[in-house]
């Protein structure tokens, strides 16, 4: 497996993560848990040494899973971990408070059966705790060996840079791919400048851009695509536009599509590393060949040309969430 480092931090991860979320929480039915410690070990045989999980997951189930399947690999793998979001009462609620991290950090470090956390994420900005604080509360937990490396997710721009002059960070995460492109513009350059590494999540479009969905696609009722406008039945036939295209350029490369929508995220820049999440083996194993996929600059041109031709309809999250992201 090709290995990738997280900016200019000594942060070396396989070219592709694994997100374990949908492994115990989000899209409708919960497989086996033994199947999925299964699927992790599968994961590591094949190169992978990069997971992601976080607190909120299950909450708390996600983290127990991951730390079982990870536990006789501890010191050849990279988990990553999120604190800063809380269920009450149904709602979630940002929670960034000194307190909180370092409870939170201990129940992960306990779940996760390890001694740090090696990639430390604040799941989403809190507005009411100065990112400051929230830094200097991780360098603590840095010089007390909790934590070695840390990063924000779905963070803005001011909030990265302020952050990072406090302890500087190894890693962003948010949402990126072909049908979600919003990075590129502010987002990419500052963390090429800054010497951030880029993760980032749904790099599939929650399944879209594999073409399994179409207008008639009916979602478990639990399933938070339902929630999604871009998941609704006639945007998701209007957005079959993007799907043709991937398909299109699969079949000019002898490829799948995931592997061709994983493939142009890798080509974007050598410090971004996509955690596409999967519960099943053969899709592992696809997703893992789309390293070997390798993208012309011509094809890329073409490709980006191409895409900044279609408009995608639909919100990528419901109101009440996108206003958690950005801050």
């Amino acid at each position: 497996m090709e290995k990738r480092k997280l900016g200019n931090s000594d942060l070396e991860v396989s070219a592709l993560g694994l997100g374990c979320m949908g492994m115990s929480y989000a899209y409708g039915h919960i497989p086996d848990k033994r199947e999925m410690i299964k699927l992790i070990d599968e994961a590591v045989k094949r190169g992978i040494n990069f997971f992601d999980t976080a607190e909120m997951y299950g909450p708390h189930t996600n983290e127990e899973l991951v730390g079982e399947a990870l536990a006789p690999y501890r010191d050849e793998v990279v988990i990553a971990t999120k604190f800063g979001i809380k269920r009450v009462e149904g709602s979630l609620i940002q929670d960034s408070r000194p307190e909180i991290i370092r409870r939170s950090i201990e129940g992960s470090l306990s779940r996760l059966k390890t001694d740090y956390i090696d990639l430390y994420y604040q799941h989403r900005v809190d507005p009411n705790v100065s990112i400051e604080e929230v830094a200097k509360t991780i360098k603590d937990l840095v010089k007390e060996g909790k934590v070695k490396h840390w990063g924000l997710s779905e963070a803005g721009i001011q909030t990265i840079l302020r952050a990072h002059k406090v302890l500087p960070l190894t890693a962003v995460q948010s949402e990126y791919s072909m049908w979600w492109r919003g990075p590129e513009e502010d987002l990419l350059p500052t963390l090429e400048e800054l010497g951030i590494g880029f993760v980032p999540y749904s790099p599939l479009g929650r399944g879209f851009l594999t073409g399994r969905f179409n207008k008639k696609s009916k979602f478990e009722k639990s399933d938070f695509r339902n929630r999604i406008p871009r998941f609704t039945p006639e945007n998701l036939e209007a957005n079959q536009v993007i799907v043709d295209l991937v398909k299109k350029i699969a079949v000019d490369n002898d490829a799948t599509p995931a592997q061709i929508a994983l493939a142009w995220l890798l080509a974007q820049k050598p410090w971004i590393v996509p955690i596409p999440g999967t519960t099943n083996l053969k899709r592992l194993e696809e997703n893992l060949e789309s390293v070997d996929v390798k993208l012309t600059s011509e094809e890329l041109d073409n490709i980006n040309s191409a895409l900044n031709k279609i408009k995608i309809m639909g919100s990528r999250y419901p109101e009440e969430l996108e206003k958690r992201t950005g801050l």
